[in-house]
């Protein structure tokens, strides 16, 4: 089971609402990081996106494990990645 799970995103953007809404139907706890808001959260979306600002970047840590990161992730990729930690 996932340890903590860390959304970067932004309140425009439609994706990263869909998402949040999403891990709260499923009553699944995050926090969430704002990256217009938040210097080292859009440079760790751009890393990963080797470049691009493609949000939401959700990432999801286990104790002692390398967190495993998704963006703009579909419903169901999401749910799958859930259940696999």
């Amino acid at each position: 089971m996932a340890e903590r799970i860390v959304v970067y995103g932004a309140d425009w953007c439609g994706d990263t609402v869909r998402t949040l809404r999403h891990l709260d139907r499923s009553g699944v706890k995050y926090d969430y990081i704002d990256i217009d808001n938040d210097k080292e959260g859009e440079d760790k979306v751009i890393a990963h996106s080797h470049g691009r600002r493609r949000i939401p970047l959700v990432e999801i840590a286990t104790d002692g494990g390398e967190p495993q990161r998704i963006a703009v992730p579909r419903d169901a990729e999401l749910d799958s990645m859930l259940k696999k930690k």
